[in-house]
């Protein structure tokens, strides 16, 4: 299965990459395939590659659905111990 993320974007690098940050953790992502990206921006990362920008409201939400998703995991996991 694969997941494409949003990311926010926290600095613009030279040739078409920047550094994006998901839950603390940052990483450099390739905005080929995406305009006119600026920092604060949240885009959808696959594979290291940013595939469209996102609107902060929706990137949130998004984030949000994660979040419960690794928590019911992790409580189901714990339960079951």
């Amino acid at each position: 299965m694969c997941l494409a993320v949003p990311a926010l974007v926290t600095a613009l690098l030279p040739d078409d990459r920047a550094t994006v940050s998901l839950g603390g953790v940052t990483s450099t992502c390739s905005l080929e395939l995406v305009e006119d990206v600026t920092v604060g921006d949240y885009v959808i990362v696959h594979v290291g590659y940013a595939l469209s920008r996102l609107d902060a409201e929706e990137a949130e939400r998004t984030l949000a659905l994660l979040a419960e998703v690794a928590d019911a995991e992790v409580n189901g996991a714990e339960a079951a111990a």
